[in-house]
């Protein structure tokens, strides 16, 4: 485990892969992540093929860029917007800041997000589903009737003993829950503590974005709900 688990501002806003690397799956799926964060996810994976559950990754490192593109997507209406309850929103007469509102509901802030850490990831279980099974990544897939129940029922078993822990696990007026998004805590806390609102500034302020004025005016409260309203790993660190 060679790589730094300390990041940079410009790894902790996704403006760098100096911190991440390349992994592919034996399926032939790749992914990019924290080399610590991966080397700790596949040794999970293997944990639990033993209860017949195949982990998937929809999503692990993501760059601002990356970011960038999903929240422009919203802001310019080529992406659908959801509320709180996961329904489409008319956000046609919308001012910017109503507008910020509506992406943040289901989207991180560019800069923002933890999967610029390479240190989280949202996960499914293939062997749940299908091939041909369309992807939803909303709470009910999770939930004790629905499809991947059998891997959040292993997961609260068990990922704590890989590093893991969900940090939306439960509403707290920030970030929705998402009880398939897994952070690897030996890199997010310490990433966390160090994306202080001055280093999310000075990435906004130097990214071309949609939007720009109205987050930077409403990002400390950003920061403060979007950012720091999350859960703790708990027994992993103690």
């Amino acid at each position: 485990m060679s790589a730094s688990l300390e990041l940079g501002p410009l790894a902790l806003t996704g403006r760098s892969l100096a911190h991440v690397r390349e992994f592919v799956l034996p399926e032939g799926k790749s992914f990019l992540a924290h080399p610590a964060a991966a080397e700790a996810w596949l040794e999970m994976r293997e944990a639990a093929r033993d209860a017949g559950i195949d982990f998937g990754i929809s999503s692990a490192f993501r760059s601002f860029e990356d970011q960038l593109r999903i929240w422009h997507a919203k802001w310019r209406g080529e992406r659908v917007l959801l509320d709180a309850a996961c329904q489409p929103i008319d956000a046609s007469g919308f001012t910017p800041e109503a507008r910020v509102a509506a992406i943040l509901e289901w989207s991180a802030l560019p800069g923002a997000s933890r999967h610029h850490w390479g240190c989280d990831f949202d996960v499914f279980d293939r062997a749940a589903v299908p091939a041909d099974y369309r992807l939803q990544l909303v709470p009910e897939e999770y939930a004790p009737d629905g499809a991947f129940a059998r891997l959040t029922a292993w997961l609260d078993a068990h990922m704590a003993e890989f590093g893991f822990f969900r940090p939306y696990d439960a509403e707290r007026g920030g970030v929705h829950p998402e009880p398939w998004h897994l952070s690897w805590a030996p890199v997010s806390v310490p990433a966390l503590a160090a994306l202080t609102p001055a280093v999310l500034r000075e990435a906004i302020e130097s990214a071309e974005m949609e939007g720009k004025s109205a987050v930077l005016e409403a990002l400390d409260r950003i920061h403060a709900v979007q950012v720091c309203r999350v859960g703790e790993p708990g027994r992993i660190l103690a």
